[in-house]
Parts: structure tokens; C-alpha cells; sequence
């Protein structure tokens, strides 16, 4: 698929998201009437891999709202969150302020975060939890990140494991509850074409922009990309865990996150790399 062929979609997907984020700002599954609660989307071992983040620049690529975003500043760091919404972007606006955060927002498609952040370099670059899947080319992404951090600095993704999205988040008409293999695990496949009325939160259906475009991208795709990239591996975890219940039949742990109670399998990785 060539570079035009790939933007194209991608300026698919950001109206997709613009239209989704009235939808997020009012849902159930945000919680956004009350006081935000950022720690409830991260995991205990991120904050023993990423370390003190005071005084540090931490860059959150495909930041959406800004729910996470706001974890940062809470402890301290110089926070950035870049979107390629512009809807998105000006709601994470409002989230930070109302709670008190000072959050810098900017809206870029992420493969032009070097040029749209001015050349700045970062402490930390943070991603994941249904952001890689949007992006077609992750070599690309790769080498924007290696532009993005200081020497010496961190990449920390903790994204959704490639078998929780092979496997369909329901059954059909007609199945039982088992967990099917529904799509692919490895990437390569070009782009998997959406037309979704409803979102995965709660709330109404989404007005106009349905249409949406994914790509599957295997753990391997995501090493190779970074180590050609020239960043070095130091870390991957597989968590069974997920923040919010995807299957009926997983059941509330003690972190409060939700697992299958069988079989045990990986649901999300956490992979920390060095510039």
C-alpha cells in the first residue's frame, strides 16, 4: 500500500474519532462526570518499569481524551499528549483543566509528531491500549520515535496482546461463549475494513463517520521495527489482565482489573525500550 494510499485511510480514521469523542465525553465506561481517575487504566507493573517521572518530559503519542495523560502530570512530569483528532484534542483540553493538570495538547497525525512538536525531544514516549492498530506502517513509527526521545530515554508501550485482537469480542447468532480465533495474529494482511455504529463504550450510536481501518501487527513486527530503529529491547511483560471486562465470563481480580477465569492467557503486553 503505497504512503498516499495510507494516509488516505488514516484521515478516515481521524474523522472516525472526532465523531466518537462526544460519545467517549458522555459514556459510562470514561466516567467523566466525576472526578477522573487515571490510575485505573494503568497497571502496577507500568509504574515500576517507567520508574519517577517527576521533573521528566513524557510524551503520550495517540492519547485520545487525555485520561491516561493525566496520570503523568499527577506525578510530576512535564506532560504532552498528541492526538491526531482535533475533537479529541480540544476535550482533553477541558478534562485537564477541570482537574487542575497543566497538559500540553497537541493535534498531529502521529507520523508527523517530530515536525508538529517543534524537534523537541522527550524523557519518555508512552503509547498503547488500542493505538497501534491504527497505524499502517510501524517501521515509520519506529523511526519517528527514535527521533522523538533524548539518548538514553524511554519508550514504553503497553498495548493490547495480538491474541486478544485475533479473538472476536462476542459471539454470533448461533455460537456459544467460547473464544474463537476471528482474525489474524500477525500482521501483513493490509487493512481490516470497520463499519461499526457503536463504539466499544456504552452511549449512542456514533453520527456520521462509521467507517474506520485497523491493522493487525504481530509482537515480532513491533521488536523489529524498534531494534531496526536502532532502540534496544529491555523489557516485555504478558498480562492476563484487561482494565474493563471484554468477555462476559472474566471475573474482578484484586487489582481490580478483570481476568478469564480460564484458559490463562495473554490479553495485553508491556514492552519498555531505551533510545
Amino acid at each position: 500500500m503505497s504512503t498516499d494510499d495510507q494516509s488516505r485511510l488514516m484521515r478516515v480514521n481521524q474523522a472516525n474519532w472526532d465523531a466518537r469523542t462526544p460519545v467517549h465525553l458522555a459514556s459510562r465506561f470514561y466516567g467523566l462526570d466525576a472526578a477522573p481517575d487515571p490510575d485505573r487504566w494503568f497497571a502496577s507493573f507500568e509504574w515500576d518499569d517507567l520508574g519517577e517521572l517527576a521533573d521528566r518530559d513524557v510524551l503520550h503519542l495517540q492519547c485520545h481524551l487525555g485520561t491516561e495523560t493525566l496520570a503523568f502530570a499527577q506525578r510530576g512530569a512535564r506532560a504532552t499528549g498528541l492526538d491526531f483528532s482535533e475533537a479529541s484534542v480540544a476535550a482533553a483540553h477541558g478534562i485537564a483543566a477541570e482537574a487542575g493538570l497543566d497538559v500540553d495538547y497537541v493535534q498531529a497525525n502521529v507520523y508527523d509528531a517530530v515536525e508538529a512538536l517543534g524537534q523537541r525531544r522527550f524523557d519518555v514516549v508512552y503509547t498503547g491500549k488500542g493505538a497501534l492498530c491504527y497505524l499502517p506502517d510501524l517501521p515509520r513509527w519506529a523511526d519517528t520515535i527514535a527521533q522523538l526521545l533524548r539518548p538514553g530515554g524511554l519508550l514504553y508501550i503497553v498495548e493490547f496482546h495480538p491474541l486478544l485482537n485475533s479473538l472476536g469480542p462476542k459471539p454470533t447468532p448461533g455460537e456459544g461463549p467460547e473464544l474463537l480465533l476471528r482474525h489474524d495474529y500477525l500482521g501483513g494482511g493490509g487493512p481490516v475494513h470497520r463499519d461499526a455504529t457503536f463504539t466499544y463504550t456504552d452511549g449512542p450510536a456514533v453520527a456520521g463517520a462509521t467507517d474506520s481501518y485497523e491493522w493487525m501487527h504481530g509482537i515480532d513486527e513491533v521488536i523489529n521495527a524498534l531494534a531496526t530503529a536502532g532502540l534496544n529491547i529491555r523489557c516485555l511483560r504478558e498480562s492476563d489482565e484487561l482494565p474493563w471486562p471484554r468477555w462476559p465470563q472474566m471475573v474482578r481480580t484484586e487489582t481490580g482489573w478483570w481476568r478469564l477465569p480460564e484458559p490463562r492467557i495473554p490479553l495485553l503486553y508491556g514492552l519498555l525500550a531505551s533510545g
